[in-house]
């Protein structure tokens, strides 16, 4: 048998070509890597060479190439997603951060840096694995920022991404906060859930594995839950403060509308980095 690196992958791309994985080269790279412990660099100088990998490597790399067939989530084989400068635990139980979420996080630490806060405060609303949270704690190491997270399955995602960062997790429902909270944000992400309900999700590896607390947002509209937390956003911040929402592409107009009725002002849409709307945002009245 053929244990070379270059003969795995190619085998390894096939298989996962032929199971409909969007990304068969790609995945079948970062399994590999996964399963022989190695950098990709490492393991790109390795395929020069014609290494052979050990029986116990190709065994773990053939399960994961499997498991990977069946549509399990690439970040649940590995335990790991990438998320802007950050590599995030994560696994069942908890939604995978999506790399359109990251230009969400963008808009506000454009708006942070344009009001020249010492001390920003922030909180991330529905926060999942703590993507958003995590990515704003660790690049604005002077903010204070609050990571909202009600699943029991999530949480634990929650404090192993937020905690090194010193993000303050608060394992609750995130329109019942401590009072304390209100009228002091500069900033308030949220990724809530937003998917109507008759909407089933593409991809195999949403609708089967990611958790459908954190995909449906409820109501005929799927903005039961957004129309909640934009509320929320409003209690939460101080005058001047702002607000991002993502949406789905077709909300788009009813995101809009629907932070116009709750009182925001200087309400925008923002597109994601394949010019899709993605993000809604708004500023609470001075």
């Amino acid at each position: 048998m053929d244990r070379s690196i270059a003969a795995l992958r190619r085998a390894a791309s096939t298989t996962l070509a032929a199971a409909g994985v969007p990304s068969p080269a790609a995945d079948a790279r970062i399994l590999l890597c996964f399963a022989t412990r190695m950098e990709p660099s490492e393991l790109e100088l390795a395929a020069l060479h014609g290494t052979q990998l050990p029986d116990a490597d190709v065994e773990l790399f053939e399960q994961l190439v499997r498991r990977r067939a069946e549509r399990i989530p690439l970040q649940h084989l590995t335990g790991r997603a990438a998320f802007r400068y950050l590599e995030l635990a994560v696994g069942p139980g908890v939604f995978i951060p999506r790399p359109e979420t990251e230009t969400v996080v963008q808009v506000g630490l454009d708006f942070l840096s344009q009001a020249e806060l010492s001390t920003p405060r922030c909180t991330d609303l529905c926060s999942g694995s703590g993507a958003i949270a995590a990515a704003l704690a660790s690049e604005l190491p002077a903010a204070q920022v609050w990571a909202v997270e009600l699943s029991d399955a999530a949480i634990s995602y929650t404090r192993q991404n937020c905690e090194p960062h010193g993000v303050q997790v608060l394992h609750t429902d995130a329109t019942q906060l401590p009072a304390e909270l209100e009228g002091g944000m500069d900033l308030v992400i949220s990724n809530p859930p937003y998917i109507p309900p008759g909407a089933v999700p593409r991809e195999v590896e949403v609708h089967l594995h990611d958790p459908q607390m954190a995909l449906y947002g409820l109501g005929e509209d799927g903005l039961q839950i957004p129309r909640a937390i934009t509320a929320q956003a409003l209690r939460l911040l101080r005058p001047g403060g702002l607000f991002v929402m993502e949406h789905a592409e077709v909300q788009q107009r009813s995101a809009a509308e629907m932070l116009l009725q709750a009182g925001f002002t200087a309400v925008r849409g923002h597109e994601d980095l394949t010019q899709r709307a993605r993000a809604t945002s708004g500023r609470k009245p001075e």
